[in-house]
């Protein structure tokens, strides 16, 4: 018999910092009848990676352990249980839990097929694996628990991020109206050319005096919070009655106080979210995948690509992502 296939596949030994990413040879994962092998032809950065990396995440690493939400590329086996996909077909992987064993960084993977989506035409693969983690996340928060309809005011934070420009972009997509944060002024023009119809510099304006500056005698419908921390008190103040805020991050290393007092006089929502809530659920994971996938090959949802790593770059990948300086998507391209 001969030996299997060496493929090279990023890993982490112990928690830390991008420099505990390493490049190890690993023997080719086999094959079961509803899996698909796809060669990468580029991974999305998220910073839940990061977070994951560094033992913040929800997930626990259990090393040595493999790394990465979504990648793009193209089947080259398929199982044979699997009859909605052929050798050849351009695809991009949906995430799915489980990143020690599942991780995408790699240039070759196998993925169980309902985790594996048809590119869209006309997205690059750089494009395709940037896109399903973001709008998965925003598409369960905003479409499934929210209901965005038009017309509704919607609060995004941390809008610079590629889950914000998602956000952005669905939030357009239903009519609503998009109001965004950002640290400074320095990605201001970026977040308001991107589709914002409003845009905070948090660092620099009063957050709750802004929003009601521009909401005038309306309030908040919605909040879509990455941050969490004290500012969860000025957006509670700014909601309307029955409002709902989703907390779906935790970038302030503050605590998040529940805003009690207000919560109780205008009967406010406040949950927490993630992504996973849509792919444990059959009916939603379908309706998402339908609702991203006819989003991608319309153009109205449209991925940020801010810079583009080699393979070999991947531990100044994730010090780039880290660094907060990116307006969009950090990927890494694989020849």
């Amino acid at each position: 018999m001969s030996p299997k296939k060496l493929i090279r596949t990023v890993r982490f030994h112990e928690l830390g910092g991008p420099e505990v990413l390493t490049i190890d040879s690993l023997a080719s994962p086999s094959l079961q009848a509803t899996d698909v092998r796809i060669a990468v032809k580029a991974v999305g950065l998220n910073r839940a990676d990061a977070m994951f990396r560094r033992g913040q995440y929800i997930e626990k690493a259990d090393f040595p352990s493999r790394i990465g939400y979504e990648a793009s590329g193209i089947v080259i086996e398929v199982g044979e249980e699997v009859n909605h996909l052929r050798l050849g077909d351009e695809v991009c992987i949906v995430p799915q839990m489980g990143l020690s064993q599942n991780g995408c960084y790699a240039e070759e993977i196998v993925v169980p097929s309902e985790y594996v989506a048809p590119k869209p035409a006309g997205l690059t693969f750089a494009e395709s694996a940037a896109a399903w983690m973001q709008y998965l996340t925003v598409y369960g928060a905003l479409v499934e628990i929210a209901n965005v309809q038009k017309g509704d005011a919607v609060l995004i934070t941390a809008a610079s991020s590629s889950v914000g420009l998602a956000a952005i972009q669905i939030v357009n997509s239903l009519g609503g109206i998009p109001i965004a944060t950002t640290l400074t002024g320095a990605k201001k023009a970026a977040v308001l050319k991107a589709g914002a119809a409003h845009v905070i510099a948090t660092q620099e304006e009063p957050l709750l005096d802004s929003l009601r500056s521009i909401l005038g005698a309306n309030n908040l419908n919605i909040a879509f919070d990455a941050v969490g921390g004290p500012q969860i008190a000025e957006i509670a103040e700014a909601m309307s009655p029955e409002g709902t805020i989703i907390v779906h991050g935790a970038l302030s290393p503050e605590i998040t106080p529940f805003p009690l007092k207000i919560a109780l006089r205008k009967s406010l929502t406040v949950r927490g979210y993630v992504f996973t809530e849509v792919i444990k659920d059959i009916g939603r994971f379908r309706r998402a995948k339908q609702f991203i996938h006819s989003g991608l090959s319309e153009g109205t949802l449209k991925p940020v690509i801010d810079r583009s790593f080699k393979f070999e770059e991947i531990v100044a990948a994730h010090h780039y992502l880290e660094s907060n300086q990116q307006i969009g998507k950090i990927v890494v391209v694989l020849d």
